[in-house]
């Protein structure tokens, strides 16, 4: 048990902080499943990112004095919000109407090492050590695992349809994630965060448009309301404090642990709340998954890079 005696000032307000992160960001899969239920995918996502954006662009404007992006700093901007929040978010919450919740979450747990594949393939910057190698193999071959009893027990239409949306999701967060390791962008990264969500919304909300995945504003029901409140107050704001927190009072190793955990909570939540099929067979392909993940993870590190973390949902 974690005593805050036994720690250094700070430390037991970061694992509570890595804690609340763990839980709130493994439960927003869940969350998201169930207020697809209600409204449409991309809209909700579109209302999501708005509401967010809005926090923290009034945030850093209003309280911080921060100035209007430039020209150039909104092209950045519409960049990696197409990449980061309207195919990566956006897919993977469509994603949840095809596949189960466990499955998305899991799914988007691989861009590490589809990160490491594209650098290989398109960058020749990236040496793949023996303990890459073993990582990427356990990796795939997890989620294979689970991708196989999913499909084995999942009934409805859709299924290879939502893999698509949550595989072009995971790859989108992939190629944004290597744009930001490989340029510099002078603007607060939160501040950027949240012009990004309120550009994605825009962009999202013409999409829905467009796909016809759009309701009347006062057709949505309360519950799809009080999920859109929860995602954005506890998704977007609460575990993202709370992430900041714990990468300032924890070794980032122990900070990135919340990117192994995320996906078990989903499935577990999932499982309860929602009755989705937890197998021994989906469990044990999960957990061998992350250990890839994490091995990918590890053997990087040890190669002097940052390590990767794991999207939001």
């Amino acid at each position: 048990m974690i005593s805050s005696k036994n720690l250094p000032t700070g430390q037991f307000g970061g694992y509570l902080a890595l804690s609340i992160t763990c839980v709130v960001w493994g439960t927003t899969w869940v969350a998201s499943k169930i207020g697809i239920a209600h409204m449409p995918a991309l809209q909700m996502a579109s209302i999501r990112q708005f509401f967010g954006g809005i926090c923290f662009v009034l945030f850093f404007m209003l309280y911080k004095k921060l100035p209007f992006p430039n020209r150039k700093q909104f092209g950045r901007l519409i960049m990696m919000a197409i990449l980061m929040f309207v195919f990566a978010n956006g897919l993977s919450t469509w994603s949840l109407k095809y596949i189960p919740t466990g499955l998305s979450a899991l799914v988007g747990t691989l861009y590490p090492l589809s990160v490491v594949i594209i650098e290989m393939v398109f960058f020749k910057s990236r040496q793949v050590t023996i303990l890459t190698f073993i990582g990427l193999l356990l990796g795939l071959s997890g989620i294979g695992i689970v991708f196989y009893e999913t499909a084995f027990h999942h009934q409805s239409g859709g299924f290879l349809f939502g893999v698509g949306l949550s595989v072009i999701a995971m790859l989108s967060w992939s190629f944004g994630s290597l744009i930001l390791t490989r340029s510099t962008f002078e603007m607060n990264p939160y501040y950027a965060i949240g012009w990004q969500m309120l550009i994605s919304s825009a962009i999202l909300f013409i999409f829905a448009k467009l796909a016809g995945q759009t309701i009347a504003i006062e057709s949505i029901t309360a519950k799809a309301w009080w999920v859109i409140v929860y995602l954005v107050l506890a998704g977007s704001i609460l575990s993202f404090i709370a992430f900041i927190y714990s990468m300032k009072k924890l070794p980032v190793a122990i900070a990135s642990l919340y990117a192994y955990i995320n996906p078990l909570v989903a499935m577990l939540v999932a499982a309860m709340v929602l009755n989705e099929k937890l197998t021994i067979y989906i469990l044990w392909g999960a957990i061998i998954t992350l250990l890839g993940v994490f091995l990918v993870n590890y053997s990087i590190k040890r190669n002097q890079k940052n390590i990767i973390a794991e999207p939001e949902q």
